[in-house]
Order: structure tokens, then sequence, then C-alpha cells
């Protein structure tokens, strides 16, 4: 064997070796990353965690999911998601756990609209992969429920457009579709304001015919009496 072959094989061994190395890094860093443990060692994550222990997510047909199982992609197939999860949103969560205030309850809640939009808008973005990790073929009873379930097909709905403020303390609901489009946070109309303030049109229409046909019949009324004197 010349020197030149051994050189090679060195040089394979050494690049296997620094692969392996690198991946274990990458997978290790990843799954230590993912920890109920390292999430929550953000003092804003202990809220957080608090209200998921208490949800009934949690503890439902036997399963305690942690921060990942919501908020990390799981899977092989899914690990570039996570990565850059860990990346990009793991470094401006971190950025911002500095420069903003989180000592009590009330000045996370100061924040926790915007923060809860952004873990919806990633949900949307993934397809609500972490959704149907657990609902698989969701069919849920009564004919409502799957008549909206059926715009997952029709209108590219995904589970977080409607199932939102299901573990956490409510936040106000957002619209994704319309944010993702104007590129910022849209709150979801107020149906059931809409459907009031429909009503009242309604009332005061009644009202206004009401009152045009009172006022009718006291004219009418006058006229009778101008007659007869």
């Amino acid at each position: 064997m010349t020197g030149i072959q051994k050189g090679a094989i060195g040089t394979l061994l050494t690049g296997g070796l620094l692969g392996i190395l690198l991946v274990a890094v990458v997978f290790g860093g990843e799954a230590a990353l993912s920890t109920e443990e390292f999430c929550t060692s953000c003092h804003s994550m202990t809220y957080t965690q608090t209200e998921l222990k208490q949800s009934t997510h949690y503890g439902a047909l036997g399963v305690n999911p942690g921060c990942k199982d919501c908020h990390i992609p799981q899977g092989f197939k899914n690990f570039h998601l996570a990565l850059y999860t860990h990346a990009v949103d793991g470094a401006r969560e971190l950025y911002l756990e500095l420069i903003n205030d989180y000592s009590t309850l009330e000045k996370f809640n100061e924040r926790r609209l915007i923060m809860a939009h952004d873990a919806r808008m990633n949900l949307k973005k993934w397809d609500s992969v972490t959704c149907r990790d657990c609902h698989k073929d969701p069919n849920p009873p009564g004919a409502d429920a799957q008549e909206a379930h059926k715009k997952l097909k029709t209108e590219g709905a995904t589970c977080i457009d409607c199932h939102q403020n299901l573990v956490h303390e409510e936040a106000p609901m957002t619209d994704l579709n319309a944010s993702f489009a104007a590129g910022k946070m849209v709150l979801k109309k107020d149906e059931d304001s809409d459907e009031g303030g429909d009503e009242e049109d309604e009332e005061d229409e009644d009202e206004g015919e009401a009152g045009a046909s009172e006022a009718g019949e006291s004219q009418s009324d006058e006229d009778d009496e101008d007659d007869e004197e």
C-alpha cells in the first residue's frame, strides 16, 4: 500500500468520524434543547408550564405532553423544522426574555397575545403537524363540527385556525390566513358581536317601522277629527 493510499484511507476515516461526531452533536443538542427543563429555565415559561399541567390536555388518555410535543415538530422528517425553530425562534425568544420584564404574571400577560400569535403562526406553517401527531384523522361528533372539519380539505384550513386557547390562558383569537396576507397580526372578528349588531339593527328597523305606523295612525285620527268639525 502506497503512502498516497494510506493518506486517502486516513482522510476518509477522519471524515467519517467527524461526520458521526457532528450528527451526534446536532441530534443530541436538539434533544437537549427540547427538554421541559431547558424550556422552563426561562422564568416566563414557568407560567405556561403551570397552565399546561392544569389543562385538559395534560393527563388525557394517559399522556403528559411537554413543551416540545406542541411547539417542536417531532420525527426525522420534521427534523429541519425542529432545527429552524431552535435556531431562529429560540434565539428570538431568548433575546426577548432578556429585554422584557416577566417577573410577574401580570407583566407576562402584557405580551401574552403576541407570543400566542407567534406560536399559532408556527403551527399554521407546519399544518398543525404537532397536533396531528396525536389527533390522527379526527372525526368529531356533531353535524356542525363535521361541517367545520370539511374546511381542512376544501379551504386549506388546519387545526390551529379554529382550535386556539385550548391549553394556556385565553388570548384573543387571531385570523391566521388574514395575518399571513397582511404580514401582521389580525384579530378574528367577533361573530357574536356581529350577530348582535345585526339583531340590534333589525330591532331598530322594527322600532322605526312601528313608530312610523303609529305616527301615520295618529295623523289619520287628526284628519278624521278635522273632517267631523
